[in-house]
């Protein structure tokens, strides 16, 4: 989302900055022209996000270890 100033919004802002020093003028051009270049993004290969399921193990093994590995919270501390 961006914001859009109307120009006597940027009228204002024109008197503000133009009372700052000349270096720190340079430091804010070189921001806005950073800011307003075209970046391109880098590529997202979608099909990393799925695919099948890849283990040597069977699914009666897969599911016992599963099984033990779950932890039985019903010890509740009492204050």
């Amino acid at each position: 989302m961006s914001l859009v100033l109307t120009n006597k919004t940027i009228d204002k802002f024109f008197g503000f900055l133009s009372q700052i020093d000349n270096d720190s003028k340079k430091k804010m051009i070189i921001k806005l022209t950073e800011s307003i270049e075209i970046k391109e993004e880098p590529k997202f290969n979608l099909s990393s996000l799925f695919g099948a399921w890849e283990d040597t193990r069977d699914s009666s093994e897969i599911i016992k270890e599963i099984q033990d590995s779950r932890v039985e919270k019903r010890n509740i501390a009492k204050f």
